[in-house]
């Protein structure tokens, strides 16, 4: 295993009866990277973030997270490891500063790092306030500043921008790059927020129906992603027969949008045919796939 090596899996296989939840996953997950882990709904990514923390026994294969493998009586690296599972969750009634004082004494974290945690997680007017009564937003503030609170090595954090506003998605996303590039905390996320993965995630890993389908950085989603020119027009059918017709061999509909694959640079070729055609021409956008787009079309959406 490579030294810089923090989370890595070998054959990680879990079976619910005869569901297959999870196939044989290879992961490798380093030091101070940010590692983005999507899927579906149903595709694996809870319960494989559930074996790396040893809350669940793999069927098959094994997990090792800082150097140590994780089993059965393992508890020597969870002292390093800060994580937020499924749903944010809280004592309900005590206060904010209550459940982090608690969580300060659990995980050995000296008495300053409850105030740190309130204000690192903007929770400052909320510090007296009984968790049961912390909107949804603030209950998941309140789960990750727990998981922050003893200066983790390391995060595995599902889905750890849910239920959060806007701007408070992009205020801890801004938080985890900090920790990553400053620090060299080690993060494991998933989330459905494709275009936040995209911002923050050093590499992705795709998971679909338990199988890793594919591992790629922002360099090789670049190379991958596909190119296109999107075109809108007053009368679709025309417009694309009539692409098809002058050799755009590759054409599809989207909405109220063509987009014409493997156009290169030939915008000029594509509104010359169009308005020659007498078609009136109302946009045409040189463009690329995002993350979503590229997930949906790799996962068959």
């Amino acid at each position: 295993m490579p030294t810089d090596t923090v989370i890595a899996t070998h054959a990680l296989t879990k079976r619910f009866g005869d569901v297959l939840a999870v196939d044989g996953l290879d992961l490798d997950v380093r030091r101070g990277e940010v590692y983005g882990f999507l899927g579906r709904n149903g595709a694996g990514k809870t319960t494989t973030i559930r074996m790396l923390l040893g809350l669940i026994r793999p069927s098959a294969g094994e997990v090792t997270m800082l150097g140590r493998r994780i089993g059965p009586g393992e508890t020597s690296v969870f002292g390093r490891v800060g994580y937020l599972v499924e749903t944010a969750t809280a004592y309900p009634n005590l206060t904010v500063r209550e459940n982090l004082d608690i969580q300060r004494r659990l995980t050995g974290a000296p008495k300053t790092a409850v105030a740190d945690a309130i204000e690192r997680l903007g929770l400052s007017q909320y510090a007296d306030r009984r968790a049961d009564h912390l909107s949804l937003g603030n209950k998941q503030r309140l789960s990750l500043a727990r998981a922050l609170l003893h200066a983790p090595d390391v995060l595995v954090l599902d889905e750890p921008a849910n239920a959060l506003d806007p701007a408070g998605i992009v205020e801890v996303r801004d938080m985890l790059r900090s920790l990553a590039d400053e620090r060299g905390v080690t993060v494991f996320m998933s989330s459905h927020i494709l275009a936040e993965v995209a911002h923050l995630a050093d590499r992705i890993g795709i998971v679909h129906d338990g199988r890793l389908l594919e591992e790629l950085d922002r360099d090789e989603l670049a190379a991958k992603a596909r190119s296109y020119i999107e075109v809108r027009t007053s009368d679709l059918d025309r417009a694309e027969a009539l692409l098809r017709a002058v050799g755009f061999a590759h054409v599809e509909r989207e909405g109220d949008t063509l987009r014409v694959f493997g156009a290169g640079e030939r915008c000029p070729d594509i509104a010359r045919a169009l308005v020659s055609a007498g078609l009136e021409l109302t946009s045409l956008t040189p463009t690329s796939e995002d993350l979503e787009t590229y997930f949906l079309r790799l996962t068959g959406g």
